[in-house]
């Protein structure tokens, strides 16, 4: 009488090489895919439906294993459990008790090393540290992943929500960001406590209610040609830079990470990489003569600073063509930092006014007096646009109706006759 259990030997095992089932008994089969694929499998049926359950590799299951494996898959057959189920709960189980290691602070570290590459830059990836750290890990920091509720989130938000309330929205943000990857990773189960819409819309007012919105102080555009013409009497890299990000009406870190290589003095075109911009879309600047005089200013200046590194080793010349960020700091190859264009409009005695403002005053000038078209202006902004439909339909980039709108721009600045 054939066994029904156990009737596959170490040897048949060893030589089973043509592909298909090899059964051992009571479900257990060995599954042959080819030469390097032969794997166990438990196959059951449960309410009249058949299931497969892989119990592993052969290299990594032995026979014995397997038996034991099939035995135990058996017994919870006999029970009424499903092995596949139990098994899931079993995983699910180990992953929760691994989350109680995983504190919310080292999950701040974990989620932003997992994301970082989509970021934009180390600044970007800075600011959500540092607000996590600063706001919500000295309520919830060394508590597990898994143990955090409405109660944590709102210990974090609340002694913030109605003096800083961008501060409070972002911190928001990123600890629903935060506590999601978490629950995607299954370190946590259940809703998010931090989420906005049907949760903490009803528990915390409105930004809108608790703090006006503060927009970047802005100079009125009819004194741009006053304070323009003060502005030039500086000479310093800090000053082009300003004078530069006014006559483009980019945004500060675009013009700070200006390199050389996104420039091309022949076509008068600046071209900044979608990885710099806000709205991750690459982005082209038209410049005019005052801005490419600056430019060229900049390039001389760079080659004086080289020369002088080279002057001792006289057996080779100084680079001519200018390489690394177009406004340097001490020495050539180090950009300015963040707060250089803010000290010139302090020297200026103009502390009240922004970098940023600038983009307003020239939004406001092209409204005001000119005649060129609302999105056109949006464009020479690099604004998004809002309407899906008409952002789908529109392909270019208007670029010759935004070069005259810049040369008007610089006539506007007082730096075109």
């Amino acid at each position: 009488m054939a066994r029904l259990l156990e009737r596959l030997s170490p040897l048949e095992v060893r030589r089973a090489e043509s592909p298909g089932l090899y059964p051992d008994g009571g479900g257990l089969h060995l599954q042959v895919t080819g030469e390097a694929g032969r794997s166990w499998i438990f196959r059951y049926w449960l309410n009249k439906k058949e299931k497969w359950m892989g119990l592993g590799p052969l290299h990594c299951v032995s026979l014995a294993k397997a038996r034991e494996l099939a035995r135990g898959a058996r017994e919870l057959l006999h029970q009424g459990l499903d092995p596949l189920e139990e098994r899931r709960k079993a995983q699910k189980a180990e992953v929760l008790e691994e989350a109680k290691a995983i504190t919310f602070d080292k999950a701040i570290d974990e989620f932003i090393e997992a994301n970082q590459s989509a970021w934009r830059n180390e600044k970007h990836i800075k600011q959500w540290k540092t607000s996590l750290t600063t706001y919500a890990s000295p309520h919830m920091g060394k508590l597990a992943i898994a143990d955090i509720g409405a109660d944590e989130v709102l210990k974090a938000l609340k002694p913030i929500w109605g003096s800083k309330a961008v501060t409070a929205g972002r911190v928001r943000g990123r600890i629903e960001n935060v506590l999601d990857w978490a629950t995607a990773l299954g370190y946590r189960q259940g809703d998010n406590p931090a989420r906005w819409g049907g949760h903490l819309d009803k528990i915390l007012p409105a930004k809108a209610k608790v703090a006006k919105v503060k927009h970047h102080a802005a100079l009125p555009y009819a004194g741009l040609s006053m304070f323009m013409r003060k502005l030039a009497e500086f000479d310093s890299v800090s000053a082009k830079a300003l004078t530069f990000t006014i006559l483009t009406a980019a945004r500060t870190g675009e013009v700070l990470g200006l390199e050389w290589s996104e420039i091309d003095l022949e076509e008068k075109v600046w071209t900044v990489p979608e990885g710099r911009m806000k709205g991750q879309r690459e982005h082209r600047v038209p410049l005019t003569d005052p801005a490419i005089a600056i430019l060229k200013d900049m390039a001389d200046r760079w080659r004086d600073v080289e020369a002088r590194r080279w002057k001792p080793n006289r057996s080779k010349a100084a680079p001519t063509e200018p390489t690394g960020p177009v406004f340097f700091g001490a020495k050539a190859g180090k950009g300015l930092s963040n707060m250089s264009m803010l000290k010139v409009l302090k020297t200026l005695r103009r502390p009240d006014l922004t970098t940023h403002g600038f983009r307003s005053t020239f939004r406001d000038w092209a409204a005001e007096k000119t005649d060129h078209a609302g999105e056109i202006v949006e464009m020479a902004l690099a604004h998004v646009v809002a309407n899906k439909v008409e952002s789908a339909y529109r392909r270019g980039d208007l670029f010759g109706k935004r070069r005259v709108l810049m040369e008007d721009w610089a006539k506007a600045c007082a730096v075109i006759g």
